[in-house]
């Protein structure tokens, strides 16, 4: 007889305790321990006798490892120019923002170009993906429905088809019988996940997997999931708003650093060809504190408009608020802008949003920031036809970025002729008029002299 004994599994981070603890000491999370009834085992029937021997790296053959096609041009390039053949890929994001569309439309590709696909579901019914499908017009005749959520019977079914796709949808329904703790939990989420790697690995078919995410916006169960897989996908937007954003934040296959920017609309997700004219076409020239700024997402560059509000406060302690950068970042700025500059914002608060809700993390974005605020504050608008790119240290010099000639030849694809740059990256050529600057009090002088604004 098998030893039974209960331990307690933090939900968050999946930390392990022989007791229960108010406050997860890995995490800092509270109230996120649970009880969990395993069975000590000490069967070894995972050891197989039938195990390869090793191989000489040299001769291994990849010539068969070729990329499986999505379907959807921007999501292949996301994950290094498709999936590979055998692959884990678990994507996550905030429950109504898309997922199943997303993989369905996958599906429907993949189906399409490589053959059979089984997409288990274990939140809906066959009629309800049908619904779904016929929605986004999809009828292929090499895609199956599975709703399953025992892993077993997944596994079976996987073995027997042999498909070039599974999607799982979503991990937190699967269960494994063997284990008594309920679906979703942190035990049942890990091993039914490592068991679906293994038959991934096993039958070269690539696997595709939703997870739910947590209010912080991590996905559900311990890290130890995003261990397992070969790539983590990030599903995001707004639900109030039209575009979807997915990004890469683990590929063993390619660049962690691409992202792919989808419009919704009923017929399903559409790929933005011009992340650019997107993101802008909705920009009042004529305004204070506006600035465009050229942000390198991935391997290609994309405009952005960033907007600053500055205003009296009549609080002891200004307000900082700032949405789609660092906030601390953002109190970095202020604080050069002040010193460096002369510019008395301590009295001031201070918002700042980048417009369309996508987020940046580049310091090659402070320059615009900082031009911004410096608007708004001076109320005098910035020449409509005008970029910033540039780096801002703490002595107030405005440092070189990289990529910086990707930056300006975007900028002037879409007709802006005043790019202004630091005086590092000079070497870059352009049509465009190429104002290089050195320091902060150049930079706020060059924008005030050729700025319009009130005029006394």
């Amino acid at each position: 007889m098998a030893k039974s004994k209960t331990h307690f599994v933090c939900s968050e981070c999946g930390t392990i305790s022989i007791k229960w603890l108010g406050k997860c000491p890995e995490c800092d999370n509270w109230n996120t321990f649970t009880e969990e009834l395993l069975s000590v085992n000490t069967d070894r029937a995972l050891i197989s006798s039938s195990s390869k021997a090793p191989e000489l790296l040299k001769d291994i053959d990849t010539s068969e490892q070729s990329r499986i096609s999505t379907g959807i041009p921007e999501l292949d390039r996301v994950l290094g120019g498709g999936m590979v053949k055998g692959s884990v890929t678990l994507i996550g994001g905030q429950p109504g923002i898309g997922k199943s569309t997303l993989l369905l439309q996958v599906s429907k590709g993949v189906s399409e170009n490589c053959g059979k696909v089984l997409y288990v579901s274990g939140e809906e019914s066959p009629k309800q993906i049908k619904m779904r499908a016929s929605r986004l017009g999809i009828d292929s005749d090499n895609l199956y429905i599975l709703p399953e959520i025992s892993i077993e019977n997944i596994l079976e079914q996987c073995y027997a088809m042999n498909p070039s796709m599974i999607v799982i949808d979503s991990i937190q329904t699967v269960y494994k019988s063997e284990m008594e703790s309920a679906p979703g939990s942190v035990s049942q989420v890990r091993e039914c996940t490592a068991a679906l790697v293994r038959m991934a690995k096993t039958i070269d078919s690539a696997l595709m997997i939703v997870g739910h995410v947590t209010k912080d916006g991590n996905i559900a169960g311990p890290r130890v999931l995003e261990h397992l897989v070969d790539s983590v996908l990030y599903f995001e937007g707004e639900n109030v708003q039209n575009f979807r954003i997915i990004k890469s934040v683990k590929n063993r296959f390619g660049s962690t650093n691409e992202i792919g920017i989808f419009e919704m609309d009923h017929s399903g997700l559409k790929a933005i060809k011009n992340p650019s004219e997107y993101f802008l076409q909705q920009r009042i020239a004529v305004t204070t504190g506006s600035v465009i700024i050229p942000v390198i997402e991935g391997s290609r560059a994309i405009l952005v408009e960033v907007q600053a509000l500055v205003t009296k406060s009549f609080y002891p302690a200004p307000a900082r608020k700032a949405k789609g950068i660092d906030t601390n970042r953002l109190a970095l700025i202020i604080a050069v802008l002040e010193k460096r500059a002369g510019l008395a914002l301590s009295s001031c608060d201070i918002y700042v949003n980048v417009v369309g809700g996508i987020e940046i993390d580049e310091p090659a974005i402070d320059l615009g920031i900082a031009m911004a605020i410096v608007s708004s504050f001076s109320d005098r608008t910035i020449n409509s036809d005008s970029v910033f790119i540039g780096e801002l240290g703490l002595g107030g010099e405005i440092r070189g970025v990289s990529l910086c000639d990707r930056r300006v030849v975007e900028a002037e694809r879409l007709g802006f002729k005043n790019i202004v740059i630091p005086s590092a990256n000079s070497q870059i050529k352009s049509q465009a008029v190429l104002v290089k600057v050195t320091d902060i009090r150049e930079a706020v002088g060059t924008v005030l002299k050729k700025s319009h604004g009130k005029e006394g």
